[in-house]
């Protein structure tokens, strides 16, 4: 197994796929269309039977026009069968590729890229978390087009140039057997020459090159979405010699691969010349001893041109096949990825009514980490309860609401709400029944009426308009340019970070699930604003379980229970009062927010 450059490590790695692996992948596509398919092919054979044809309707051209003055009716009927050979091929190659060939494989590419982006969506956070975004986009958006390039290869190109190759070098073998063994010989070694370099001569380095494109999307996405950190530090000077550092590899890479093609390149066409010289070379020794005819000798030239136009298309195919392969390389190895949390076939929907939450001898850890964050834990939410969760960064908070939404797998006991084990449910029905109000709310570049009604498809008009004013949002997103119709920008860049929460509360009001996570969710906004949001949290919270991740022991006075997480452990629990009446961890974190200590 060969290596391949991974652009999220920068690092080389064993390949995972083989080439012919990858092909099998892509072939699965053709057999989905199998008809179209077939057709195209079909076609394409009967086109290189009329093309196979070309020098026989050259030689019977010339031989008819050789004596002057020439037969009219034998000249004009050579004539037109030359012309008729060529017009039907390329009649019957166009019907092929217009009307099978090309609704095929828009299709497939098409189910291509679909199935790519949602086998990416089912992998798990940790996935995500390890790989860059842009260098997955770039992956997706590549093997379409990679599966175009290796299908067009394949089916157009390549499997016709061996066909006819081989049908022109039997024809010259049956007429005179040295030219035609000549002929095969110099084939034979143009096609071997050309597998053997590319493997093993422009594969690495060109797979470098792909790579490293893949890293050019990456930091133009990192640096890119990220432009208002470094825009903060003044650092675009500094952004623009890291992405010059990655555009620089990629010239390295690149002009490497490029030098290499034009090295196999020259190679291959002084095989040609070689060709070209032998096949006319033997056959002026044939004309010289009058065994060839002026027929022959445009049966030849017409023959080494048909073959020197498919023996260099072969190798700019064979290149092109080389790079397209490791394009897809990697969504076909997406396809052989199981998802890290999949749902069991057949798995019901998940039914949330009350919003029991039960934890049952849970055992979990992260796959970087040596020893579980959770072991053997266990608790009871009592449905309707509202639950504070405080706790220093690391304790296990974040995980504890991640655990709920199945965001991960455990790796014993089990997790059970409403009496229904969340790992026998289907994940998405599931998140459906909670809505989480993160700290930093993420928004999609849509309207402000497409982010608060992504809670609920189908969302009327005056039901988003009435989430938006329960999250006290609905004067400022009239004062927006177009009102709920403005684009708010990428992650909602145009709103600040309170209007990007109160659009985010809107939509847990717009969802109207039973259970409720509010990750400090009025962290960003200013005095007059937090009252208002924490009057329609209040509202938003009642009769609903409701997990809430405090970081200002201020917001958490009246909930119903105060966990205190330590190392994945409850180390006190209770309400407010009690817990600083109790002089331990919870009160002392109360007297730093009181500014006691």
């Amino acid at each position: 197994m060969s290596e391949v450059f991974d652009e999220d490590t920068g690092e080389f790695r064993k390949r995972t796929l083989s080439n012919l692996q990858v092909l099998a992948f892509i072939s699965r596509y053709w057999m989905r269309r199998r008809w179209a398919c077939f057709t195209t092919i079909g076609l394409i054979l009967i086109a290189i039977g009329f093309e196979s044809m070309m020098p026989r309707a050259a030689e019977a051209l010339v031989d008819a026009t050789r004596h002057v003055p020439a037969s009219a009716s034998v000249a004009w009927q050579a004539w037109l069968f030359f012309v008729g050979v060529y017009l039907a091929y390329s009649l019957i190659r166009n019907l092929g590729i217009r009307f099978f060939w090309n609704p095929l494989a828009a299709s497939n590419m098409q189910e291509m890229t679909n199935e790519a982006f949602e086998r990416v969506q089912a992998f798990s956070s940790d996935w995500h978390g390890d790989t860059f975004a842009g260098a997955t986009v770039r992956r997706i958006s590549r093997a379409m087009w990679g599966y175009d390039m290796v299908s067009d290869a394949v089916i157009m190109w390549i499997g016709p140039a061996l066909i006819v190759l081989a049908i022109l070098s039997v024809q010259m073998m049956l007429r005179w057997p040295l030219i035609g063994g000549f002929s095969l010989l110099m084939v034979v070694t143009y096609i071997v020459s050309n597998v053997l370099f590319s493997n093993y001569y422009v594969m690495k380095a060109n797979r470098q090159s792909v790579a490293m494109d893949s890293r050019i999307g990456g930091a133009l996405a990192d640096a890119i979405s990220s432009n208002p950190v470094v825009k903060g530090f003044g650092a675009e000077k500094r952004e623009e010699a890291r992405f010059a550092k990655v555009t620089r590899d990629w010239h390295d890479a690149t002009l490497m691969t490029w030098n290499r093609y034009m090295t196999v390149w020259l190679i291959q066409n002084m095989i040609l010349a070689v060709l070209q010289a032998g096949l006319t070379g033997l056959l002026i020794l044939r004309w010289l001893n009058h065994q060839a005819s002026a027929g022959d000798v445009a049966f030849v030239i017409t023959t080494f041109l048909i073959m020197s136009g498919y023996l260099r298309n072969m190798g700019d195919n064979i290149r092109m096949l080389q790079r397209a392969l490791a394009d897809v390389e990697d969504v076909a190895e997406f396809a052989r990825i199981a998802p890290q949390v999949s749902d069991d076939a057949g798995a019901p929907d998940f039914i949330g009514e009350s919003g029991e939450i039960a934890f049952e001898h849970v055992t979990f850890r992260y796959k970087s980490a040596e020893i579980p964050i959770y072991d053997d834990f266990s608790l009871i939410i009592a449905p309707g309860e509202r639950l504070a969760l405080v706790g220093p960064t690391g304790s296990g908070k974040s995980t504890f609401v991640k655990l709920v939404q199945r965001l991960y797998d455990l790796q014993a006991g089990r997790i059970v709400i409403d009496g229904q084990d969340i790992a026998m449910v289907a994940q998405g029905s599931l998140r459906r029944a909670i809505a989480v109000v993160p700290q930093d709310p993420a928004l999609f570049h849509r309207t402000v009426a497409e982010n608060i009604g992504y809670a609920r498809p189908g969302a009327t008009t005056d039901e988003i308009m009435l989430a938006a004013k329960r999250a006290r949002a609905h004067d400022f997103i009239s004062k927006l340019p177009h009102g709920y119709e403005t684009l708010v920008g990428e992650r909602g860049v145009k709103l600040s970070g309170g209007e990007r929460q109160r659009v985010a509360i809107a939509r847990a009001f717009l969802a109207d699930a039973p259970i409720l996570v509010l990750d400090e969710a009025t962290s960003s906004l200013d005095v007059e604003t937090e009252r208002e949001v924490q009057a329609a949290t209040e509202a938003l919270m009642r009769g609903r379980t409701t997990i809430v991740i405090a970081h200002r022991l201020s917001t958490i006075r009246h909930a119903d229970r105060i966990l205190v997480f330590q190392d994945g452990r409850v180390v006190e629990e209770g309400r407010h009062s009690d817990l600083v009446a109790k002089g331990g961890t919870y009160a002392r974190l109360n007297a730093v927010a009181q500014g006691a200590v």
